[in-house]
């Protein structure tokens, strides 16, 4: 992703890997929010049903949007899929076409939800993009 309009340099490249051993609601990624940071780029989200049965998973995003009945900016969960089913022994893209990222801004979260415990995990390709390029020599 190229926004040309504002410059952007990438200042990390990371995939967070989570085993979902509970069916809590777990936060498995924050976009940064210091000042040298704007936004965060999900290019890809894998789930993978390691378990011989069935299983579903819900992802949410926590962050600033619109309230639908006041019309007001508020910070709020969206849901981005809701009890979607995972067949056993499978893996599955939640971002099936590579030009379609997922983009955070700064600080919002990304929690996962799994229907049974011990049956999935989750990896996840971030790129992070900051204002302010790290000059070499402090990397």
């Amino acid at each position: 992703m190229l926004v040309t309009s504002i410059p952007q340099y990438v200042q990390g490249l990371l995939n967070v890997k989570v085993d979902l051993t509970t069916t809590d609601k777990k936060t498995i990624y924050t976009a940064p929010s210091n000042a040298d940071f704007n936004a965060s780029v999900i290019s890809s989200i894998l789930a993978i049903n390691k378990s011989s049965s069935a299983s579903t998973l819900s992802f949410t995003i926590t962050g600033d949007g619109v309230d639908g009945g006041s019309g007001a900016v508020t910070s709020h969960e969206f849901l981005y899929t809701t009890n979607t089913t995972l067949s056993a022994l499978s893996t599955v893209e939640f971002l099936p076409n590579t030009s379609r990222d997922l983009i955070l801004n700064a600080g919002e979260v990304v929690k996962v939800q799994a229907g049974h415990a011990d049956r999935v995990q989750i990896i996840m390709s971030i790129q992070e993009y900051a204002v302010v390029r790290t000059p070499q020599v402090d990397l």
